[in-house]
């Protein structure tokens, strides 16, 4: 990869990061589930009315959209409103790399090879590490959410490998697009009128700074930049990057918002991002009958998703 090439990769990687404290900070502002409608309905307008109509049937852009915008997303940022900290949700999200490739079994017949199994292993050890540390030391429920929302990030990977959308950036708007009512609803029922409208009528230029960052800089520029690399490079040259999205996660949690990172998570950093990075670099075995599909990268930002993502 060209140096510039490679400098727009860490920089999405630190988007990506970074996001996860904006979310921390976002979640004094609004509800979660109404905060993850707003962002993908920023995301989507008014970008979809100039982007044309999806390259994919409306199955792939429902279906990853829900799966995305309403598991992955409303589950993180539900789980981070519950306790999860900001640094260890940017980490915990990476497990979505061994769902990624258990469905791609189920679903698209991609057999790993014992180097990705041993892998995935690893990072399963890892995550049961962080939930003994989180557990002890802090709410195992959000804890819970945001390894749930690591399986829908999970699904949304295959079903967007399914889709392979020849257009990703306009996919990425119309599945913006799709969790918007849904949140909204969820929002409504569970969070509550009272507590929605009180939250867009205090909306002040931080909260909109917020909700622009997230919808603009993480998802689509950030989505846009990744395609690119993507498009421009080999899957296995690109995907290793995502592995410094902890990193940043961690590290600006610790700097700007002061979370404490203990021995014990640390160790649950090494293992999962060493296990995650076995999954992801592992070859394919040669004799296998279908194609082999790399570990998908992020379809929104890690925050996400996010990001995808992302919260």
């Amino acid at each position: 990869m060209r140096s510039s090439h490679i400098a727009l990769a860490v920089l999405v990687t630190a988007i990506w990061g970074v996001n996860f404290v904006v979310i921390e900070v976002g979640l004094d502002h609004f509800p979660p589930l109404l905060f993850s409608a707003l962002r993908f309905l920023v995301a989507a307008l008014p970008a979809v009315f100039f982007v044309g109509r999806p390259t994919v049937a409306w199955k792939w852009v429902v279906g990853v959209g829900l799966a995305l915008g309403v598991m992955k997303f409303g589950l993180l940022f539900v789980g981070m409103n519950q306790g999860m900290p900001a640094g260890l949700s940017s980490l915990v999200l990476q497990i979505q790399a061994v769902f990624t490739a258990l469905f791609a079994f189920v679903a698209l017949g991609e057999r790993p090879g014992r180097i990705r199994l041993a892998g995935m292993v690893v990072a399963l050890v890892g995550i049961g590490v962080a939930a003994a540390d989180e557990g002890a030391s802090g709410p195992l429920l959000g804890f819970t959410l945001v390894v749930v929302a690591a399986v829908g990030w999970g699904v949304s990977n295959v079903l967007t490998r399914k889709a392979a959308p020849s257009a990703p950036f306009t996919f990425m708007v119309w599945t913006s697009a799709v969790p918007v009512l849904p949140l909204l609803a969820l929002s409504l029922t569970f969070e509550g009128w009272d507590r929605d409208t009180q939250a867009l009528a205090s909306l002040d230029w931080t909260g909109a700074g917020i909700i622009a960052f997230v919808a603009w800089v993480t998802t689509l520029f950030g989505f846009d930049a990744w395609s690119f690399l993507l498009r421009s490079h080999p899957a296995s040259s690109v995907a290793p990057f995502t592995l410094l999205v902890p990193v940043f996660g961690m590290s600006s949690a610790a700097l700007f918002l002061g979370e404490s990172v203990s021995p014990l998570r640390w160790c649950a950093a090494a293992l999962l991002v060493g296990g995650v990075a076995l999954a992801s670099l592992a070859p394919a075995p040669r004799n296998r009958a279908v194609q082999r599909v790399d570990t998908p990268a992020p379809a929104l930002p890690v925050e996400d998703h996010e990001a995808h993502a992302s919260r």
